[in-house]
């Protein structure tokens, strides 16, 4: 699991968009309406308590409850791996669009199966408008009874461990090796990918990538998988003063990881922020799945 991972009020104020440009109106919307979504394993009975809103131009939902995937399948894919897309937002919330759709968006239309991963969440005010009169204060330096929690929720992981399953066992069904599947996660969502490489066991991934994760020491198994990593040197969660112990106990343990360093694109990038070194990493991301021999061939 992910112990203490940024300070809790830093990581509030830079769930994503909220720290980038003026304060945002977190307009409630309907929830989209998706097809083809896959609902995950939960106890019977749980409520639906999921809210949408609109986060400057983007999407995002909140307390969400009932977890699911939400395949993006090529027409013509050139691989027989598959990526799970896991959205960041402190744990309070995902951010769907920027860090889930899109980025699924993209691997789909270079070949690549994706599965964006709505995960449950720690309960947020299930009004609107007290939810973003938090979100507010904690903007401006207040103190607030509403902060990302300090370690990978259980409910998470859980979550992301019950995708994993669910891609290995339906495999064919997707046309995926069952032994390719990888795991991508933003922000918190990055969190989530190495709390599932430390749990281990079967539903370890055979590729994981955390994308402006916590840098800080993690305990890296002995059969890890390839890593790629991704940050922006102006990251505010970024801990310039403590370097980077993540790839640094990556490289020591004898695992393979690939770490990229940009010089701006700021936390939330998602795809990629335009105009800045990181609008073209997932570029970077395709290569290293080829130069990795980490993409299953098509027959």
């Amino acid at each position: 699991m992910v112990s203490a991972f940024f300070a809790p009020l830093a990581l509030l104020t830079a769930i994503p968009a909220l720290a980038q440009g003026p304060r945002p109106s977190l307009e409630t919307i309907s929830p989209p309406v998706r097809t083809g979504v896959i609902a995950l394993p939960v106890a019977a009975g749980v409520p639906d308590r999921e809210v949408w809103y609109k986060n400057h131009d983007r999407i995002d939902v909140r307390n969400v409850t009932r977890p699911t995937l939400e395949p993006f399948l090529p027409e013509k894919p050139v691989t027989t791996s598959a990526v799970i897309v896991a959205p960041g937002g402190g744990f309070l919330g995902l951010s769907m669009e920027n860090e889930g759709w899109n980025v699924a968006k993209w691997l789909q239309a270079n070949g690549i199966p994706a599965f964006v991963l709505k995960y449950r969440v720690v309960p947020t005010p299930a009004p609107q408008a007290e939810f973003a009169d938090k979100m507010a204060r904690a903007m401006r330096g207040e103190a607030v009874d509403m902060a990302p929690p300090a370690d990978t929720p259980a409910q998470a992981l859980a979550d992301a461990q019950a995708a994993m399953r669910y891609l290995q066992a339906n495999a064919a069904r997707y046309r995926i090796d069952a032994q390719h599947i990888g795991f991508m996660g933003f922000s918190a969502g990055g969190f989530l990918a190495r709390s599932l490489v430390e749990a281990g066991g079967e539903t370890m991934p055979a590729f994981v990538a955390p994308i402006y994760p916590k840098m800080g020491p993690m305990k890296v198994p002995a059969d890890a998988p390839p890593m790629f990593v991704a940050v922006a040197a102006d990251d505010m969660l970024l801990n310039r003063e403590r370097g980077f112990p993540l790839i640094e106990d990556y490289r020591t343990a004898g695992r393979s990881v690939e770490f990229h360093l940009f010089a701006s694109g700021r936390h939330g990038f998602g795809a990629g922020r335009p105009g800045t070194p990181t609008e073209n990493w997932l570029d970077l991301f395709m290569r290293w799945l080829r130069t990795q021999n980490l993409l299953g061939t098509v027959n």
